[in-house]
């Protein structure tokens, strides 16, 4: 530090005496205070407790006679059970917390369970348990067990791993002893999230009486009539792995999965939401503390706790997580894991400032797994439902926000999320609400139900995004991207006439809200059931360059001052979607695979120019409607994209329209040990219409099979058909997705979703429009006749 001030500030010497001496006196006032939790520390000078809540204790006591030293509390190897809630408030300031690794430190919120199992019937045993004992999440040597449900649990099934549109009929309902209790998981009507209920009683006709579905915040629509589960109940108890807890009779019902000793193997059952609890508010924070190297587990649902809207978002959300912080300024969660959770998994709410989240693997949790989530009393007129609003004459017409009760200047980096949403499906990797500049960077994130990195609203804007791989995103849900924002802030209006006016009297209206920038770069999206990057309802004020999107495509709908620029789309391309007149909006310096798919535009904006296209008919198209005067296509010459380096060779055409390369190597965790863990999306084969000399495509390779055009009269006659078109299947690779379908040699696709194939073309552009619903619906010609197939283009 003294270095740097004296190369880069020129400061005198006899300063630099003083610096020195100052900076001496602070190291020798700085004498940190060790404390030792758990066995293996026979050796050191400081006091060993049993338990962190002893350490915590002995930490509070130190604090009040010296407010200066750090304390550092070391945790040695060992499981580490909570009875209650950690909880550390500004009299425990200036603290590590600091376990071996990991691997080897747990904190749990669960308890042992000790339990004289009983033979029930067959296949399931059954023991008394403890008084007092309370748990919604059971686990069986370390291993996480199913709570009795129909369907039952398929990884493979899908929403929930298993639905079934009859989940509550009637019928279904008649054979259970005790449906009051029993819980239903449902989808929205549009899946857009999901619900919870709990059946609270039956009716007349038989038909379950539900409590709850605050889970979400588009009500309107209602649930989903095949996505849907049931669970808790003990007539379901049919499968290895079940269990149910009667708390009438405080009886435990389990069928142990193979290999399983009821007599030796350890049983676990969640009885806390939190598990650490950081608070202070920002009169008072709680500073400077860091907890590293320890792994977190075993925390309760929260799903029938009480849920707060986020604004005129699609989300509510249970205000808390396995670890939660409020009111805290440089607190950081480092190299630490988060697994078995019921709900979220880290929780920064209202009042933060500079906390970073580094180096974790959060994974198998119930909803989101970095949450940054400011309080509503921060925004100026909220609103809190989509066709809630505040009149035009009282509108605050203050921009920014009105108090410091929401998160900034934290950092989530380099953190490997995956599997979270296991439960609720209104959920992120990463979440952010009503905040100002918050870094998410160098994440990996896949294996989610709905988005990867979401921004509720525009307030207050200022996010960096960078350097994510984010993929298999929007699994179980619908109309989403791996990237997905709204921005219905002040000046968005669920009557779109009054939104054009309000806006056009008030140009700088939508900056009221989103008072700085969001920037969006150097990530790897890859979307199959949505686009990659989704900027929805009234997204506002961003940068997006620089991005490597591998399926969906860049959406904005309706909103403004966008610039989105020197971005890849593969095999997809633009989404413009009921743009303003004065929007603002430019699109430039992109290579697109597909035309542009504009929706109910008043105008194209500022500028969409300069991009490149790799077919001359969408190109056309897009001149057609006046824009793209000076874009121009052609074959990129992309680097090496069978291995997912999209860069493109310097004499490639891309070049002249001012697109850059940017690095391919830098997406996801850098961390050496999360990287070894980290999976990378599939690279897709690239649906070009013409090859690297301009002649149009007659071959490609899809779906692990060999495709050609009908092209001679011998073709036609070999195969029966009554013209010369179609595409003909020449080979198909073993164990490959087509391998997998019922596609065979020798079918000619002349067919896909109600729409003629005569050529590869076709079939290409059936695919960039068709793909992210996971199969396309096709007609082959086989043995003289028309077949039609489902055809699954996703494992």
């Amino acid at each position: 530090m003294l270095t740097y001030l004296i190369s880069n500030y020129r400061i005198k010497w006899p300063s630099i005496i003083l610096l020195i001496v100052l900076f001496i006196n602070c190291k020798s006032n700085e004498n940190t205070i060790d404390l030792y939790v758990g066995k293996g520390h026979e050796d050191v000078a400081g006091p060993i407790f049993d338990n962190i809540d002893e350490a915590l204790e002995e930490a509070k006591d130190i604090r009040s006679k010296d407010k200066m030293n750090p304390i550092t509390i070391h945790v040695s190897q060992g499981e580490y059970y909570l009875d209650s809630t950690l909880l550390l408030t500004p009299l425990l300031n200036n603290l590590q917390i600091i376990g071996q690794g990991a691997d080897k430190v747990t904190f749990k919120g669960s308890k042992k369970l000790e339990l004289d199992w009983k033979r029930h019937s067959d296949h399931i045993w059954v023991s008394k348990i403890p008084d007092n004992t309370n748990f919604d999440q059971l686990f069986v040597d370390g291993k996480k067990q199913v709570l009795a449900r129909y369907p039952n649990y398929d990884e493979n099934g899908g929403h929930w791993q298993g639905h079934a549109s009859d989940a509550i009929d009637p019928e279904r309902i008649k054979g259970w002893s005790q449906p009051i209790g029993a819980i239903l998981h449902a989808m929205h009507a549009g899946e857009w999230g999901g619900f919870h209920f709990v059946i609270s009683g039956i009716d007349e006709n038989g038909q379950a009486i539900l409590e709850g579905g605050h889970q979400n915040n588009r009500t309107s629509a209602g649930i989903h009539e095949k996505y849907r589960m049931v669970e808790n109940v003990f007539e379901e108890l049919d499968s290895p792995g079940e269990w149910y807890m009667d708390k009438n009779s405080d009886m435990l019902y389990y069928w142990p999965q193979e290999g399983v000793d009821l007599n030796k193997d350890l049983v676990e059952g969640s009885h806390l939401k939190h598990l650490v609890d950081i608070k202070g508010d920002d009169n008072v924070p709680v500073k400077d503390v860091l907890i590293e190297g320890i792994r977190f587990e075993h925390a309760k649902r929260t799903i029938m706790e009480p849920y707060e809207q986020l604004l005129r978002s699609d989300w509510t959300i249970y205000r808390g997580g396995a670890l939660f912080m409020e009111g805290t300024e440089n607190i950081t969660i480092k190299d630490c894991e988060f697994r078995n959770l019921g709900g979220n998994a880290i929780f920064l709410s209202e009042f933060n400032k500079g906390a970073l989240i580094t180096g974790n693997h959060i994974h198998d949790c119930g909803a989101s797994a970095i949450s940054f989530v400011g309080s509503p009393s921060a925004v100026r007129s909220p609103s809190f439902q989509y066709r809630e609003f505040v009149d035009r004459a009282k509108l605050d017409t203050i921009k920014g926000p009105l108090n410091n009760s929401y998160p900034r200047e934290c950092i989530a980096d380099n953190n490997l999320i995956y599997r979270i949403g296991r439960l609720e499906k209104q959920t992120a990797g990463v979440e952010i609400s009503m905040a100002m500049d918050i870094t998410v960077s160098n994440n990996s994130i896949y294996e989610v139900p709905r988005a990867g990195i979401n921004v509720s609203e525009g307030t207050w804007g200022g996010h960096i995004i960078e350097y994510n791989d984010v993929f298999s995103t929007v699994l179980e849900s619908g109309d989403h991207g791996s990237f997905n924002s709204w921005g219905r802030d002040r000046f968005w209006h669920p009557d779109r006439t009054i939104m054009d006016k309000m806006t056009l009297e008030n140009p700088n209206m939508p900056l009221w809200d989103a008072i700085h920038t969001t920037i969006i770069r150097n990530n790897r999206f890859r979307c199959d059931h949505g686009w990659d990057i989704d900027l929805d309802d009234g997204s506002t004020n961003y940068k997006i360059y620089n991005n490597l999107c591998l399926n969906g495509g860049i959406k904005l709908r309706e909103g403004f001052f966008r610039t989105v620029e020197n971005n890849i789309m593969i095999n997809n391309g633009f989404h413009p979607h009921v743009w303003f007149k004065n929007s603002g909006d430019v699109f430039r310096k992109n290579i697109v695979m597909t035309d542009h798919k504009d929706i109910r535009l008043q105008a194209w904006g500022k500028e969409v120019d300069y991009n490149f296209f790799t077919d001359q008919e969408s190109l056309l198209k897009s001149q057609e409607n006046g824009i793209d005067t000076h874009s121009i296509y052609g074959y990129p010459k992309f680097l090496d994209p069978e291995n997912g380096d999209f860069r493109v060779e310097q004499n490639s055409p891309a070049m002249a329209i001012g697109f850059t390369n940017f690095p391919m190597d830098s997406f996801g965790v850098k961390k050496p040990a999360l990287k070894a863990l980290a999976k990378t999306p599939e690279i897709p084969d690239l649906l070009l219409t013409s090859d690297a000399e301009g002649s149009k495509a007659v071959t490609m390779d899809w779906l692990g099979g060999n495709l050609k055009n009908i092209e001679t009269l011998a073709e036609r006659s070999a195969s029966g058909l009554n013209k010369t078109a179609g595409i003909l299947i020449l080979a198909i690779e073993p164990n490959s997705i087509m391998a997998l379908s019922e596609l065979q040699v020798g079918d000619v696709i002349i067919g896909g979703e109600e729409r003629e194939i005569n050529e590869i073309l076709d079939l290409r552009q059936i695919i960039q429009a068709h793909n992210w619903k996971g199969s396309l619906n096709l007609t082959v010609f086989r043995n003289q006749k028309s077949i039609d197939l489902r055809v699954p283009i996703k494992k």
